[in-house]
């Protein structure tokens, strides 16, 4: 029995980041993990003692669900992004002290909040007696069967989750396009040399070549068709990367001004944000589909055991980024590597069409989902629906592009989507779930604990989503309109 809730197949969040090359897109429905509570508030407790509880594991299908190490392998992909990329900036931001120690706490943080996110979905479950919910189901149900106070909002809260699923997985595609953009500017830029024109206008003529041909690869409806572009963005992806890590190992004699590497460094308010947005862009992203679901969470389970190797490469690639370039390091770092030279003109070229061929699969989730429950459900007539649905992809598509034109800047970009959207996303959205979830039943310690814990979770969310966005608004006035009396506290 499916969840009416329940959402197509879709990327991992965006997060995301600069988006990675999956050869499918991921799951936003959240599958089960360990075998749920018993107890239950009220009603739906008296309900459970006296029938036989209802196991979500077998009502699934098992032959959509992966092995422990083919679910290692999908999240490592997940989460694996060229967001990545954007490490050595937040450690720019952060300091190198700073940086690596807030690292490690976003990431033990994000891998918390889609520990609970999974837990409170898998508890829904047996009270809905479905086999799995997305996350606007999972927010509806924590709702329904929580504290009565909440309860008549629980409409209000899966429409909440499903507005801020699409409206993150939609802007943070905007990334994709500057980040293309500015790799093929570059390399332009390093054979025929730099117009005497505003740099920003010249920056948007690049958006706007790049336009129709990204719109044209969004209108591509079947996944199967996109399967021949992944192959090729995944090729482009793994060369790329290994030609930077080529340069990042390569140290030379060059001088680095690196002010945040000084152990004595302590990084304002506007440096912790903008790392705190930043990090948070390139770690979001999480999805899991397990054949064998008791062990994916828990402290030795599948999604810790990925997170410690995502959180170790990260770090790696924000630490040695971060020294290897210094203050001169751009908002990613293929960026930053010699532009003369051909290896780092072929890594641009590489990444531009790795991140182009993922464009249709990371708007994807956009795209069902603005079909799927605003455009299908008042469209009565089946014969309109497939130029509907070309409709919705051309004008989603063509929406991105003019985003990314207005604000061609890729730093503050990444920084007001982490901020903004994937602090709502990946921060508050887990906390306030987990809270009505499990709050009815909670013993006394463990209310004070489940309200101490997610209350300083939703702060952080706060904090990440106000200063974040400040800063990076700020930072995108400076991009058009100078600003010599901004704050920098």
């Amino acid at each position: 029995m499916e969840s009416k809730d329940a959402a197509p197949a879709a990327p991992a969040a965006p997060g995301v980041a600069a988006p990675a090359a999956p050869a499918a897109p991921a799951q936003t429905a959240i599958e089960l993990t360990t075998p749920p509570s018993l107890s239950a508030n009220g009603d739906e407790k008296k309900r459970l003692d006296d029938e036989e509880v209802y196991d979500p594991f077998s009502h699934r299908d098992a032959a959509s669900q992966y092995s422990n190490s083919g679910a290692l392998a999908h999240l490592l992909k997940c989460s694996l992004s060229t967001g990545i990329l954007a490490m050595p900036l937040a450690f720019k931001n952060g300091g190198l002290v700073f940086g690596t120690l807030g690292a490690i706490v976003i990431g033990i943080i994000c891998t918390h909040c889609v520990d609970i996110l999974v837990r409170a979905s898998q508890r829904m479950c047996v009270l809905e007696r479905v086999p799995s919910l997305d996350m606007p189901g999972t927010a509806r149900a924590a709702f329904t069967h929580g504290p009565a106070v909440l309860r008549p909002f629980a409409r209000a809260a899966g429409a909440f989750v499903g507005f801020a699923l699409c409206s993150t997985y939609f802007v943070g595609i905007v990334p994709i396009v500057v980040f293309v953009s500015a790799s093929v500017q570059q390399l332009v830029e390093t054979h025929f040399g730099k117009p005497d024109m505003d740099p920003v206008a010249f920056k948007r003529i690049f958006i706007l070549a790049l336009g129709p041909l990204l719109v044209l690869l969004a209108l591509i409806r079947k996944l199967k068709h996109l399967v021949p572009f992944s192959v090729v963005a995944n090729v482009c992806m793994v060369l790329g990367f290994a030609i930077t890590l080529y340069y990042l190992f390569r140290w030379d004699d060059t001088p680095v001004v690196a002010l945040g590497a000084d152990p004595s460094y302590v990084p304002g308010i506007k440096e912790i944000s903008l790392f705190c947005s930043t990090t948070l862009f390139a770690m979001e992203g999480i999805e899991n589909t397990m054949r064998n679901p008791k062990r994916m969470v828990g402290w030795t389970g599948v999604l810790a055991w990925t997170m410690v190797i995502v959180c170790v490469l990260y770090l790696g690639m924000g630490i040695i980024g971060f020294l290897r370039f210094g203050d001169a390091v751009q908002a990613s770092i293929t960026l930053s590597l010699p532009p003369k030279e051909i290896p780092a003109q072929v890594v641009n070229a590489l990444l531009a069409v790795a991140v182009t061929f993922t464009f249709p699969l990371q708007l994807f989730v956009t795209c069902d989902m603005a079909w799927q429950r605003i455009v299908r459900p008042r469209l009565a007539d089946k014969k309109y629906h497939g130029a509907a649905q070309t409709v919705v992809r051309f004008v989603l598509a063509s929406c991105v592009v003019l985003m990314a034109w207005a604000v061609p800047n890729l730093g503050p970009v990444i920084s007001l989507i982490g901020s903004l959207f994937l602090s709502v996303l990946g921060l508050f959205i887990p906390a306030v779930v987990d809270l009505a979830a499990f709050w009815g039943d909670a013993s006394p310690a463990r209310k004070v604990y489940l309200a101490a814990k997610n209350g300083f979770i939703v702060l952080l969310s706060f904090f990440a989503a106000a200063a974040g966005s400040y800063f990076s608004i700020l930072d995108i006035i400076d991009t058009f309109v100078p600003h010599p009396t901004t704050s920098t506290a």
